[in-house]
């Protein structure tokens, strides 16, 4: 692998996209085959769907309340309510991911990419997208986390996500059937990021 288990300039990567595309699958796959990149935990106030884990892929939050102690207190780079559920990114998750020198890869809905534009200007925005809206409804059908109305409602917004992500993101089309390939072109996505003249580090 080209690159070095520590960049002394590593990347934030926010990685957006509608529901079900895939993002989560990715991110998993580019650890599972050893690429430098470390997803702080984000927080929501939904329940824990199967095979995610506390403190790595979310903080879960039932309480609303708390949740929204801790915008007040300035502890959540971006926070929405998307589907009835709170998300928001924590600082200091962020913070912790880049002190291992590592890229972080920041996983967050439409709504929270276009917050973040402002937070972190030196990211890379990346949006994943379907192959079509046929394979986005497959994917959220095998999710078995949504009935059919709200399968509905999800897909009728999709579109109009993707549309809003192309204004300031780079597509990444999530090939069916080959989540190697998606990979491949997030990580050269990442590798021309990198050697961009004049890239500063990201503070957060």
């Amino acid at each position: 692998m080209s690159q070095e288990a520590e960049d002394p300039l590593p990347l934030v990567i926010v990685l957006t996209g509608p529901s079900g595309v895939g993002k989560d699958a990715v991110i998993d796959r580019a650890i599972e085959r050893g690429y430098p990149i470390v997803r702080p935990a984000t927080m929501t106030t939904r329940a824990p769907r199967s095979g995610e884990q506390e403190a790595i892929h979310h903080y879960f939050s039932a309480d609303r309340d708390d949740f929204m102690a801790h915008v007040a207190a300035g502890d959540l780079l971006e926070y929405a309510e998307v589907y009835g559920n709170l998300y928001g990114v924590p600082r200091q998750s962020v913070r912790d991911a880049l002190s291992t020198g590592n890229h972080v890869l920041v996983r967050v809905d439409v709504q929270g990419a276009e917050a973040l534009r402002d937070v972190l200007p030196g990211a890379l925005f990346v949006a994943v997208e379907p192959v079509s809206l046929d394979a986005l409804r497959t994917h959220l059908e095998a999710r078995n986390t949504e009935d059919a109305e709200q399968i509905e409602r999800r897909l009728a917004i999709a579109q109009a996500e993707i549309e809003r992500a192309r204004r300031f993101c780079t597509p990444l089309v999530n090939v069916e059937g080959d989540l190697d390939a998606t990979v491949d072109r997030l990580m050269e996505l990442v590798a021309t990021e990198r050697c961009r003249p004049g890239r500063q580090p990201q503070t957060v």
